[in-house]
């Protein structure tokens, strides 16, 4: 079963922090060099987003019948720190024609990614397959694992190009086991610093 996604709501502000984070090592020498050990092999996000109006009486429609609840339902469902859910970024989410490896007439289990700039990364959860392509020729000989694999049925053949259009989100857990909600005028509440990192 996938993890709950994070309700998208109308009440939500500006601005949205999104911050890639590595986890790096380093040791001085009283000469001046350095020794430097990486402890991820990919980075990790972390999320911060604000909620400049929600409705907790039902009577702003505009914000969403009872936003509120909407919004402290799913934090205390996930109890915290303790669940995960999946987090759509609107401006990072699917791929289109994404080349995620070549072939070698062998291997049949791949990670799907995506690159961002020069920098390719394994996607967090896939969360839609649209195509999958082998030396541009469309396949549905291959199954899906969770949270980001494909298993082909016969091994791509060497040297073919394996490409793949997909919906993704990230997986994620909230920083905190506290969230304060501020009622700042009759049924109208906002929050402001609701954080949260990927997992894997």
């Amino acid at each position: 079963m996938s993890p709950p996604i994070f309700p998208t709501l109308p009440g939500q502000g500006w601005s949205v922090k999104k911050t890639p984070t590595f986890s790096t090592r380093v040791a001085s020498h009283t000469s001046g060099r350095e020794v430097r050990a990486s402890f991820y092999a990919h980075a990790l996000y972390q999320f911060e987003l604000c909620f400049d109006a929600l409705d907790s009486s039902g009577a702003n429609v505009s914000l969403q019948a009872k936003s509120l609840q909407t919004l402290m339902g799913f934090w205390m469902s996930c109890g915290g720190q303790q669940g995960t859910f999946l987090y759509v970024d609107p401006t990072d989410n699917a791929v289109t024609a994404q080349a995620i490896a070549t072939g070698d007439g062998a291997t049949t289990r791949f990670v799907l990614g995506r690159s961002i700039g020069g920098y390719y990364e394994p996607a967090s959860y896939v969360t839609s397959i649209a195509t999958i392509k082998v030396a541009g020729a469309a396949t549905s000989s291959y199954t899906s694992t969770a949270p980001n694999l494909i298993d082909f049925t016969t091994a791509p053949a060497s040297g073919a190009i394996i490409a793949a259009s997909f919906a993704y989100a990230f997986q994620c857990r909230f920083l905190d086991d506290q969230a304060e909600f501020e009622n700042f005028a009759s049924g109208l509440w906002t929050i402001g610093g609701l954080k949260f990192r990927q997992v894997r």
